[in-house]
């Protein structure tokens, strides 16, 4: 356990400076929360002078504003390059607050000037319409982690610092964020870390003792638990707590003199003497009151050290007496000792933060864009898997894409800004081909057979999606490449973490001083379609739905039909910037329909007339319409699309059939609703105005009806997809239960083409009774008919 100390005359002294800066940075926050006017309280309060909404949260605020201060002293003391992650970035007012009194923020905001004008404006912003938002969001300098939602910021925090050798990231972790899940599992990143290549993360639990209206686990155990809790996890805990300041500034200087001083030794030890061993990090735990420094009743009930301080506690407003206590508040912390007659902070506090890029608000790793260099990429078309004809077998379109991976890994290996991230599944879902070159990054204990461990490699795997996709948002934040690849119906477990870091993408695209990331990408294998031996657990592709919900500005869909389709489109989204890019591909052997130029150019186009396959100027006929036109999006329903549009052209070999294969899902859309869009002539020339549209569609059938209402023929589009139908069966089966089997597609087909007549009749009776013959055979033997598994274009 941590020993008092009892402070010296000479730390009194250094203790005040940080312990004025402190009260600046708390007044500021106070300032950010309640006012609208009188900024440096010049002359008494009035209720004018207060915002008409009240927003935020100061709970969190006084405690963050503690540590950043101390943060600031470290970095001077020992020059060190830090970030800041502010897991309760629901207190905003604390980073806002900091990087303004740093400077920072005025640099990126010239009118947020450092005089009594720019803290009027700094404090009418916050919260407030046409303002900034109350959290760390991207309109923050210094920030990547908004923190509105809890429990990803140590994920964030260790994507940061691998491959940052240098960089040190003080992670805040709130005790209510504690209790998430995603932040529970992080405290095992640190068997990841490697002390000889990676940065180091410094985690801060921030204990003080309440969430909104309850208290927090971590808060209400002993200290023995607590302490024996995080050392389970491989941390060695440093235990700052009391409420004094001049205690407290004492006891956090040298927790973080200690802390910083174990990181360093730990890093020596591995870069300078080769000692492997992992370490026991350092970590702190901050316990103190929550509304530190805040009015410490109000109406009579408790506020600092209780949950009621956890947002605003004052409503001048609506509560006689409120006001008053606003203004002692903030006269509490002496604004007259910390701002000159100008309103800018005194020259001998603002010395205390460190200068240039050394300010956490400036540090370049925050804003990774400026970081950011191009991957090196190998010729994808060199990997191309050959198709003499279209239907050849392939081993499995991610089996195909595994080499290039590899290379990708490889030819990066040395600029270390590359990596593959998954839950278990690199191997399983086809990509076992990186470890040609590469292993799994594991700093914990290896047993003789284990394959593929190692302290260093570019692929990271943890079982658990929402570390993976922490841990790769927070290296793409700060300006690297990576692709997170994971069963499709599992991917769901991080919709909430999707949608966080596409909102941040979408702010931060708006802001000219945040510089463009690498673009996060999702390879989504063991599809919906391909889970047969796992059963209806494992079926679910509604992934896509969520994704298209986000601003069409961030958002990308891919469905490669075949490797070389996949290759392309890989290749496409590692170079791309600021997106969020969605690839779906199948793994097991799938027929192969397009030469490598065919594939990029139909890519290119992201949809488009399969002339081979279709027949509508069979005849020669210049400019003839199909009589039906057959749709496909995916893999496998371009093989039951395939398949059926063999079946029409035998059996009814008059009908005039058009196949058209989506490669981009955004180019359905219009253009006024997606920059892929097609236009209503480039639509209507692929689907006709009044034709019959058969659709086969990946996932769940209505998003098509969504993303084409508005189009001319819309009412005569047929889809068929997933539709909540599966169990453990045969790959073919699971086509037949959600009916976007090839049988099924041709019935559909016929019942929209009259002029079938009796033929068409015939062939629908033929079909029913081949569904008929395919359940009693899977039933007998367990697999599909020869005529489906062997089956051939």
């Amino acid at each position: 356990m941590n020993q008092i100390h009892t402070p010296t005359p000479k730390d009194q002294s250094a203790f005040k400076d940080l312990d004025a800066y402190w009260r600046a940075a708390n007044y500021v926050s106070v300032g950010q929360i309640f006012l609208w006017d009188n900024p440096l309280l010049r002359r008494p309060l009035a209720l004018a002078d207060v915002k008409p909404m009240l927003l935020g949260h100061w709970g969190t605020t006084p405690g963050q504003n503690f540590i950043y201060v101390h943060l600031n002293r470290v970095i001077k003391a020992y020059d060190l390059d830090m970030i800041y992650v502010s897991g309760p970035g629901h207190g905003g007012p604390a980073v806002v607050g900091n990087t303004y009194l740093e400077g920072s923020y005025s640099e990126v905001y010239p009118e947020i000037s450092r005089d009594e004008s720019g803290l009027r404006k700094l404090f009418r912003q916050f919260s407030f319409p046409g303002g900034i938002p109350s959290h760390a969001s991207p309109e923050c300098p210094g920030s990547i982690h908004e923190g509105g939602e809890l429990g990803y910021s140590l994920s964030h925090s260790f994507g940061a610092v691998f491959d940052n050798p240098e960089l040190i990231v003080a992670c805040v972790v709130g005790d209510g964020e504690a209790e998430t899940g995603p932040l529970a599992t992080a405290w095992h990143s640190n068997k990841f870390l490697d002390p000889a290549t990676d940065g180091a993360v410094l985690p801060i639990l921030h204990l003080n003792g309440y969430k909104i209206a309850n208290p927090t686990v971590l808060a209400r155990i002993t200290h023995e638990e607590l302490e024996q809790f995080f050392r389970g996890c491989g941390w060695t805990p440093i235990f700052v707590e009391g409420h004094e300041p001049v205690q407290m500034h004492a006891l956090m200087a040298a927790a973080l003199d200690q802390a910083v001083q174990e990181i360093r030794r730990f890093q020596c030890q591995a870069r300078e003497h080769g000692q492997m061993e992992r370490p026991r990090w350092p970590m702190i735990v901050l316990n103190s009151p929550k509304g530190w420094t805040g009015p410490k009743e109000v109406d009579g009930e408790p506020n600092e050290g209780n949950f009621r301080s956890h947002q605003v506690p004052l409503h001048p407003a609506e509560h006689a007496g409120h006001l008053k206590l606003l203004e002692d508040w903030l006269l509490s912390y002496r604004p007259d000792e910390l701002f000159d007659e100008h309103g800018g902070l005194r020259p001998e506090l603002a010395a205390l933060a460190p200068s240039g890029l050394r300010r956490m608000g400036a540090n370049p790793h925050a804003n990774g864009g400026q970081l950011l260099r191009d991957l090196k990429m190998p010729d994808y078309r060199e990997y191309a898997a050959q198709v003499p004809a279209p239907g050849v077998p392939g081993v499995g379109d991610t089996r195909v894409l595994g080499p290039f991976l590899r290379d990708v890994a490889r030819l990066n290996d040395a600029e270390r800004n590359f990596r593959i991230l998954g839950p278990d599944e690199t191997v399983s879902n086809g990509l076992a081909a990186v470890f040609e070159t590469t292993n799994r990054q594991w700093n914990a204990a290896t047993a003789p057979d284990d394959k593929w461990l190692a302290p260093q490699g570019r692929v990271m795997e943890m079982l658990s999606e929402h570390q993976c996709e922490g841990w790769l948002e927070g290296y793409l934040l700060t300006g690297r490449h990576g692709l997170f690849n994971c069963y499709e119906a599992f991917i769901h477990i991080v919709d909430s973490m999707f949608n966080q870091h596409a909102k941040w993408l979408n702010v931060s695209a708006d802001l000219p001083w945040r510089r463009k990331i690498a673009s996060l990408n999702y390879l989504l294998a063991s599809h919906v379609w391909r889970q047969d031996h796992n059963g209806f657990t494992h079926q679910d592709p509604g992934f896509i739905d969520l994704v298209v919900n986000k601003s069409a500005e961030v958002v990308r869909v891919y469905l490669p039909p075949d490797a070389n389709c996949l290759l392309s489109v890989m290749d496409h989204c590692l170079r791309s910037r600021h997106y969020v890019n969605v690839v779906i591909a199948g793994k097991h052997p799938a027929p192969q329909w397009l030469t490598m130029d065919a594939a990029v150019a139909h890519c290119a186009a992201g949809i488009g007339i399969w002339e081979w396959a279709s027949n509508e100027s069979a005849d020669g006929e210049a400019g003839a319409e199909p009589d039906v036109v057959m749709a496909c999006c995916g893999d496998v329903p371009t093989l039951e699309t395939l398949a059926a549009v063999s079946i029409l052209r035998e059996a009814l070999p008059d009908l005039r059939v058009r196949v058209v294969n989506v490669v981009d899902l955004m180019k359905l859309q219009p253009p006024s609703e997606h920059p892929h869009g097609l236009s209503d002539e480039g639509f209507d020339a692929l689907f006709t105005r009044d034709k019959p549209v058969i659709f086969a569609f990946h996932a769940y059938p209505w998003l098509i009806h969504r993303l084409t209402y508005r189009r001319t023929n819309h009412k005569n589009i047929h889809v068929r997809g997933y539709k909540e139908e599966g169990t453990i069966t045969t790959p073919f089966d699971m086509t037949v239960l959600n009916d976007l089997d090839r049988f099924h597609l041709v019935m559909d087909a016929i019942d929209r083409l009259p002029q079938t007549g009796a033929e068409g009749a015939n062939l629908k009776v033929r079909l029913a009774a081949k569904l008929e013959e395919h359940k009693r055979h899977i039933r007998t033997y367990g697999q599909d008919m020869p005529e489906i598994r062997n089956w051939r274009w």
